[in-house]
């Protein structure tokens, strides 16, 4: 399903969830660009919900599809942090393997 607005040309969904009732199907959604675009995204998500809405509902059979809510998740932005922060840690694979070898001589 293509759709044309370029405020929402790079999101990527991370993860669905629908109510108990079906009454709402919440969309989270991050940016390879990070959170300083998703005031856009989320802008031209909920601007295109009518029209995803509808693509859905023709695509999946139910007898009433769900309302989309869009909100951001920072999680992958949270990832890369994490992923930054061990990385700067500058440990070598001597100091691992040391690391390893003296937690498994403490088990003995």
């Amino acid at each position: 399903m293509e759709v044309a607005d370029p405020r929402i040309a790079s999101a990527h969904i991370t993860k669905v969830r629908v109510d108990s009732e079906l009454a709402f199907v919440n969309v989270y959604v991050s940016s390879p660009e990070g959170s300083q675009r998703a005031v856009i995204i989320l802008k031209g998500l909920n601007h295109a919900s009518g029209y995803l809405r509808s693509e859905l509902a023709r695509r999946v059979q139910l007898r009433h599809f769900p309302r989309l809510r869009f909100y951001w998740d920072p999680s992958p932005e949270h990832a890369d942090r994490i992923d930054r922060l061990i990385a700067s840690l500058d440990i070598g694979e001597d100091d691992l393997e040391a690391s390893n070898n003296s937690e498994s001589t403490s088990d003995d």
